[in-house]
């Protein structure tokens, strides 16, 4: 799969609904491949158009901007996925919610005893019965 959209020239994705998330997109922009789509659902949240791909308003606006493709810097759709949808970026935004739930209890803590905040200091589970 990753073959497949890493040497595509675009990923043509006419959604006809609106789509909650579309993980397909993702793994086109993981892989630095533009993305064309309708303006449904989440869409316009993951493509940034004219940036990583096109999001178009119907049918005769995804055929012209078929042509328009090679516009794309496909690093800037790299580039793109890393910011926004990494495995890295995800864990980060995960550990701002966490933290927030928590009332940043984890810095106020570590920050008492001199530690840094870091969840790499946490106490593992033993798996031993």
């Amino acid at each position: 799969k990753n073959e497949f959209l890493g040497h595509a020239m675009a990923l043509v994705c006419p959604y006809d609904w609106p789509e909650p998330f579309g993980l397909v997109l993702i793994e086109a922009l993981a892989c630095g491949t533009p993305v064309l789509d309708y303006r449904r659902g989440s869409i316009p949240e993951i493509i940034e158009d004219r940036a990583t791909g096109f999001v178009c308003e119907g049918l005769d606006e995804m055929t012209a901007a078929i042509q328009r493709i090679p516009e794309i810097d496909r690093r800037r759709c790299r580039w793109s996925f890393d910011q926004r949808f990494s495995v890295e970026r995800m864990a980060q935004d995960y550990l701002r919610v966490y933290e927030q739930a928590l009332g940043n209890t984890c810095e106020s803590e570590a920050e008492s005893e001199g530690e840094a905040a870091s969840f790499m200091s946490w106490p593992t589970l033993s798996t031993s019965a």
